[in-house]
């Protein structure tokens, strides 16, 4: 949804950003990895307790996210690699950040609450992406849902810096596999047969 509504809203502010960008040289994949180096730093900050200031680096991270599709898009250096790469990082940094949440509540939370909810919040984010990408690789389209990547940083973020952590986690434990059981639902409901003799698909 994120995605949806505020890449449009976005476009000329990035754009803006990017030309001067483009004139320094720097190119799309050096920003995916220089946003990704933000989002170590976050979660160091995360473990150590900073959680306002960890949001605040995590949003600035997430501002690289959107930058470097933006340049790739603006200079026409969009490529498979850099997609794939994007894709990668988006990956570690989501479980990154959780680990560093891992290791502050492991070492001041009363009780394993926080814990497991940010293990469910692992499970969830690896799905929402799993299912994606097992669909396309069968020449399915598969992005829907409720609690996609944009959302579930925007989320994340709001929680660290106004302090809201524990319904938070709640949300995010519970929506991103609500969201994974909704894209094994869109695939189900692309792949029924339309005749009793039509083959399936083999799935793993």
């Amino acid at each position: 949804m994120l995605s949806k509504y505020g890449r449009p809203i976005l476009k000329q502010p990035l754009n803006a950003i990017t030309r001067p960008l483009h004139k320094w040289g720097i190119t799309p994949n050096g920003i995916s990895i220089f946003g990704f180096l933000l989002t170590i730093a976050a979660s160091a900050l995360l473990a150590l307790g900073e959680l306002q200031w960890g949001g605040i680096m995590l949003l600035i991270a997430a501002s690289f996210d959107m930058l470097d599709g933006a340049l790739a898009r603006y200079t026409n250096q969009e490529s498979k690699f850099g997609a794939f790469l994007d894709s990668t990082l988006d990956r570690y940094s989501e479980s990154i950040t959780l680990l560093g949440l891992t290791v502050f509540y492991a070492g001041h939370s009363p009780s394993q609450l926080h814990l497991v909810l940010i293990f469910l919040a692992l499970i969830g984010s690896w799905m929402v992406s799993y299912t994606r990408a097992r669909a396309e690789g069968l020449q399915i389209e598969c992005k829907g849902g409720l609690l996609q990547r944009p959302e579930r940083i925007a989320i994340l973020i709001a929680g660290l810096v106004f302090g809201w952590m524990l319904p938070v986690l709640w949300i995010l434990a519970v929506m991103t596999n609500i969201t994974a059981l909704q894209r094994i639902y869109a695939v189900y409901a692309q792949t029924l047969p339309t005749n009793p003799t039509q083959a399936t698909i083999d799935i793993e």
